[in-house]
């Protein structure tokens, strides 16, 4: 059965994200909001846990999986970032934002598109999982927090916790954080390419 963390959604408890980052790191699958919706994620090197998140998700190795960054200098450590890139991500991080980018030799292979050798990434715009990223020191292995046969992600820390409690290991609940999921762009062409309209503004790209 899951913990159930209520955190404060602008100044969250330091007490809490400690313990919170200490469930990760002992291989704990975790419910936490983003500046768009609710998110799982768990440590970035526990093989088990990682299949854990892909199996409450019900997706393949064919599917992203997002790392939760701290800032853009995190993202150049386990992507490929050149100076186009650069500049596009430093407008629009932190933000409701995920892009596709060719992976570095610092990430784990069975993260990676099988394919293409891709992973998502991004820098979310919301204290609470700013806090936990801060925290743990690195990224966070991460995917929406979206079930199969429903039509938007969860956003109530209680039907999560009920919906999930023998899935995962933590919910921080931190009330709603809405339900629209990032936008997610391809940077990896040589323009950018529109996989999915979420919350972040299409503007800057001209799409």
């Amino acid at each position: 059965m899951s913990q159930y963390f209520s955190v404060h959604p602008t100044h969250p408890q330091p007490r809490l994200i400690s313990q919170a980052a200490a469930i990760i790191r002992a291989g704990g699958v975790v419910a936490y909001p983003t500046d768009s919706c609710y998110a799982i994620g768990c440590h970035i090197g526990d093989k088990e846990a990682m299949q854990r998140l892909r199996s409450i998700r019900k997706i393949d190795d064919k599917h992203h999986l997002t790392l939760m960054c701290r800032d853009l200098s995190e993202i150049a450590t386990y992507a490929q970032v050149d100076n186009v890139q650069y500049r596009l991500l430093r407008k629009l991080t932190p933000g409701s934002y995920t892009f596709i980018l060719l992976a570095s030799k610092e990430v784990p292979r069975r993260l990676l598109h099988p394919r293409r050798k891709t992973i998502g990434v991004r820098v979310p715009e919301h204290p609470v999982a700013n806090a936990l990223l801060s925290a743990l020191g690195e990224p966070l292995l991460s995917a929406t927090l979206s079930l199969p046969g429903d039509d938007l992600p969860l956003n109530d820390g209680e039907e999560i916790r009920t919906r999930l409690e023998h899935a995962l290991d933590l919910v921080l609940d931190a009330g709603s954080c809405g339900v629209d999921p990032t936008t997610m762009v391809d940077l990896t062409g040589t323009a950018p390419e529109l996989l999915r309209e979420g919350k972040g503004s299409l503007e800057p790209f001209g799409f």
